[in-house]
Formats: structure tokens, sequence, C-alpha cells
């Protein structure tokens, strides 16, 4: 018998103004999974809802955060300082939003933007692994001067490297199209696994939205097993 899924929606105030939760929660959670967008819009994105509903059977809770800016109805995603303030207050509400208990492992993530905040305020947030999807390498602008090009790569490293450096594991899923950064470029800026952990597995034929070319293979698959993985990870599995 499949566990009772319980759907909800929960505003949260934080500094930056209103966050808005969407969550999906099963009784006795295995895990709570709360994932971020990226900068053009909200959460209502095919890979986010398609994670939020496939985590479910398989015992993890799910919660989708709104930056206030989204909430508010703004066109343009505001500075990555204030989207950190607004997540690490968005974070701590998921628990008794979901009904998780402290003890209950947390993964935190999101999709481009919204993988660069959970790198960022990952100790933060108390987080026991990291999600990163479609995580935003280089800026395809910035690759055609090696100036511009060694500078992103600079400050990305350093996010990426923030949960690495306090022990938390992260794992990625990086289409082999994206023109941000492909599966072995994310590699490569990683760094070596490790003793906690630190995966990218390439999503085929997708691009930076986690999109595919007509008649190319459905990408679900691809991120519901990496989200898999960060949840086995921050269980200690």
């Amino acid at each position: 018998m499949g566990r009772t899924v319980r759907t909800s929606r929960v505003d949260v105030d934080t500094p930056a103004g209103t966050a808005r939760l969407h969550v999906t929660a099963v009784p006795r959670a295995r895990a709570l999974v709360v994932l971020g967008h990226g900068a053009g819009r909200g959460v209502d994105t095919e890979d986010l809802l398609g994670l939020a509903g496939g985590l479910g059977p398989h015992g993890v809770s799910v919660v989708l955060v709104d930056q206030p800016w989204v909430v508010a109805g703004r066109r343009i995603a505001v500075a990555p300082a204030v989207l950190d303030l607004a997540w690490v207050p968005a974070v701590a509400a998921a628990r008794p939003a979901a009904g998780a208990s402290r003890r209950t492992p947390l993964v935190v993530g999101g999709r481009s933007a919204g993988a660069r905040v959970a790198c960022r305020t990952a100790e933060a947030t108390a987080a026991d692994a990291v999600l990163l999807l479609a995580f935003p390498l280089v800026p395809p602008a910035a690759r055609g001067s090696a100036e511009r090009y060694a500078a992103a790569l600079h400050r990305r490293r350093d996010e990426l490297g923030v949960p690495l450096r306090v022990a938390i594991p992260v794992v990625a899923a990086q289409g082999d199209r994206d023109p941000f950064g492909t599966p072995a470029e994310l590699r490569a800026a990683l760094g070596p696994p490790g003793p906690v952990g630190c995966e990218v597995r390439a999503v085929a034929d997708a691009d930076h939205s986690l999109r595919v070319r007509r008649g190319g293979p459905d990408p679900a698959e691809a991120l519901l097993a990496t989200a898999l993985r960060a949840v086995a990870l921050a269980r200690g599995e």
C-alpha cells in the first residue's frame, strides 16, 4: 500500500519578503528535500514539479520554495545575498511545514541560481546533502574571454566548495548540452570526490533547462535517480 501524500502551501515571512512553500509530504519520511528555482521563474517547472511528485512514493517529502521576488510578481531575480537571506528561514520553516522532525535527514538544492543558493547556505541550513540541478558554472557570454572565463569559474568554484569544506556531500544532475557547463566541466570544478561524496550525473541530451530535444530521452528518470542518490548520502547510506 502506498503512502498517503499531503500537499499544502505555506507562506513564510523572511527578511527579504514573503517566500512560499509548496509542500508534498509523506508520513514518517525517510528524508526531506527542499528545492529552489532559477532566475527566470518560480518552481512551476517540469523538472521541479516532477521531483515533487516522484519522490513521494520513495518515502521522501519535498518542499519547493518560491523566492519572495517571485511571490511579489517581479520578473527579475534579486541579488544573490538577498536570495540567501530569504532561503535560510524558508528552509527552517520547511521542516514543520512537512511534518519532519529535527532528525529527518535534510537535502537542500535547486536548479541553476537555486543550486548556487543551496551551496552558499549549506552550512547555515544544516544540510545533510546538497542536490544541484543544472548548476550554472560559467555564463556563455564569459566564454569568449579567457579572463572573464577564469573569473567566473573562480567564483563558482568558491560556491561549490562551501558544502564540501564542511563535509556535506554534493550530488549534481547536469545536462550534456548545457551551455553553462557540461558534466565534465562541473566534475573538474568540484574536484576529487573526497571522503564525503561528490558526484556529477549527466542528463542525456538535456540543456540548461533540463529539457531534451523532440524525440530525446525523458530526463525525469535521471533526475529522480540523482535526487535519490542525494537522499542516500544524506542518510549515510
